[in-house]
């Protein structure tokens, strides 16, 4: 067996994982501003839609609430570098959440049981599949005051707002401001499967895959889906956990007529103040992530992306609270390496916040195999690869 030392892991993220990070915070910087042009225009074009800049705590909905807004940019400081609407997965395959406009006042309520139209709104005989732990539907009657023109038959259908219908309009009003932004030299709209509208992006040195997707941001209120914090547990803080918690969540229009649930905002809260106690869980992070798009899930595709090992790194913080637990960067490493090896073994990896949902359950299955057979190869020879 070839060991490595803390030395060799601090030497391996300045060379190479330091390196990385500046490359990929070029890109965002590129497509960001492409994106925004593009969304500023559609917003331009269609006022339910708005510019990536009005996401998160700059949505139009937040301004009401100024304590929030304070809150937000006291607890991200000097630690956010990226527009929180957007997500890198992979180095070339970014999400990036457009949020909406004229929904407001959200409240949970009991849904209908079930839907008998299709997407174009004719009746069925039988009814819609019945949302997924991590889906629902999405009523008008949700919103306190929701503007006339969500009525409209364009986005609606029997009182639901339909995320296949908002995504084709969505996609039909960027294709007209690819052009009138004079950007088709830089944008092209490619081939998607349901309302995610899929979109390459020509930066200065690579092409960047984008996926676009019309977000419900929901402020000061939590899904009954989500039972977090868990009780008993000591990370994060309850003080942190309340906090994170009134930014809210987002209801994504990823699939024809279910909304998916996101918590980006109390993710990214999480995530910048997570080495609060001077620990090692960032760096961990990150040097498993370079690993994995090298070496054991490479490619623009991967079974395995950033926002899967953000959650393993998250439910391995709840497991191991302590200060103690994360000064130790060779050990607290190889443990979070174990921990990946096992979630991808077992093809189980639970959302943190709706614990009964299963990331990996329509994962490739041969693919995570051949992930697993990678990390154990990497277990039993680690120094031939931290150098």
């Amino acid at each position: 067996m070839t060991d490595f030392t803390d030395e060799d892991l601090d030497n391996y993220l300045q060379n190479q994982v330091d390196l990385r990070h500046r490359q990929v915070l070029k890109t965002v910087e590129e497509v960001q501003k492409v994106i925004q042009a593009l969304t500023a225009e559609v917003s331009r074009k269609d006022g339910r839609f708005q510019s990536i800049s009005n996401s998160g705590i700059h949505n139009d909905n937040v301004k009401d609430h100024p304590a929030l807004i304070a809150k937000w940019s006291a607890l991200l400081r000097g630690k956010s570098t990226f527009n929180p609407a957007i997500q890198v997965l992979t180095p070339t395959l970014f999400l990036v959440s457009v949020p909406v406009r004229g929904l407001s006042e959200y409240k949970e309520r009991r849904a209908r049981q079930w839907r008998y139209y299709t997407l174009s709104g004719s009746k069925l005989l039988s009814p819609v599949r019945e949302p997924e732990k991590l889906h629902q539907w999405l009523e008008l009657e949700n919103f306190t005051t929701s503007s006339q023109e969500w009525h409209n038959s364009s986005v609606a259908i029997e009182g639901d707002i339909v995320p296949a219908k908002v995504g084709n309009l969505f996609k039909e009003l960027l294709e007209t401001s690819i052009e009138s932004c004079n950007l088709t030299r830089k944008v092209s709209i490619l081939e998607s499967v349901g309302p995610v509208v899929r979109v390459a992006v020509e930066t200065s040195e690579l092409q960047v895959e984008v996926e676009l997707i019309p977000t419900v941001e929901l402020i000061n209120c939590w899904p009954k889906k989500a039972r977090w914090p868990r009780f008993f547990k000591r990370w994060p803080s309850k003080e942190r956990a309340r906090c994170s918690k009134s930014f809210g969540f987002n209801l994504m229009a990823s699939s024809n007529y279910h909304w998916l649930l996101s918590f980006t905002r109390v993710e990214q809260v999480l995530m910048c103040s997570i080495d609060d106690d001077g620990g090692c869980r960032r760096k961990c992070y990150r040097v498993i992530r370079q690993l994995k798009e090298n070496i054991w899930c490479p490619g623009s595709k991967p079974v395995i992306t950033a926002y899967h090992l953000q959650t393993l790194l998250m439910w391995t913080c709840e497991k191991y609270p302590g200060t103690k637990d994360w000064r130790n960067f060779k050990k607290s490493f190889l443990r979070l390496v174990k921990k990946l090896h096992k979630c991808v073994s077992q093809r189980y990896l639970r959302h943190f916040f709706v614990r009964g949902y299963n990331l990996l359950k329509y994962t490739n299955t041969i693919e995570l195999d051949i992930m697993a057979k990678k990390i154990s190869d990497f277990l039993e020879n680690p120094g031939l690869y931290i150098h």
